[in-house]
């Protein structure tokens, strides 16, 4: 299982992306965890799955929905903040 964090940060927020995102890693499948809108601008994404299922999430949040642009996707190491959610198996959602 491989698990990553990501910021995305372009034209990604009012465009659609979050419910985007959960349709995508319901596509994919095995793609479990949340989407959020951060208070930046950017939208944040934290997935757990299969490394080649969340390589191919990560391969599709590079271009993102149609109406969105995405500028760049950063990949955030350490904790994350306490009020955001945990996974939860078997679900992606927006937070």
């Amino acid at each position: 299982m491989k698990e990553v964090y990501i910021r995305i940060k372009g034209r990604v927020q009012g465009i659609g992306f979050r419910y985007w995102a959960v349709k995508k890693a319901q596509e994919i499948g095995g793609v479990y965890g949340w989407v959020h809108n951060a208070a930046d601008g950017s939208v944040e994404i934290l997935m757990r799955g299969k490394e080649d299922k969340i390589d191919a999430m990560l391969l599709a949040c590079h271009s993102g929905p149609v109406l969105a642009r995405v500028d760049k996707v950063d990949f955030i190491v350490g904790r994350i903040s306490s009020f955001l959610p945990p996974i939860e198996d078997g679900v992606f959602k927006r937070v």
